[in-house]
């Protein structure tokens, strides 16, 4: 792999760490896709660093344990705000 990849890789995996954000947030904070976030640290991860691959791991299953709270949040809170501008 080359080493610009693994370099985002890793950096990638410690933002996710560190804020424990979504594979979306940080495809936005990198500039880059869901796609190539997801895939870099689902697989790519894997190969270059197994435990910094674990804990992102961890985060993503929170992550992903709480979308449906996330989701209905979201929905929420776009009535709410679309009856008080009414």
């Amino acid at each position: 792999m080359w080493d610009y990849i693994s370099e985002r890789v890793i950096k990638e995996a410690e933002y996710i760490i560190e804020t424990g954000t979504t594979v979306r947030a940080c495809a936005t904070h990198f500039n880059i896709s869901k796609s190539t976030v997801h895939k870099d640290v689902t697989e790519r991860l894997r190969e270059i660093d197994v435990k910094l691959f674990k804990d992102v791991r961890k985060v993503l299953n929170i992550n992903l344990s709480e979308r449906h709270i996330r989701g209905g949040m979201a929905t929420k809170n776009k009535y709410k705000f679309t009856i008080i501008s009414q």
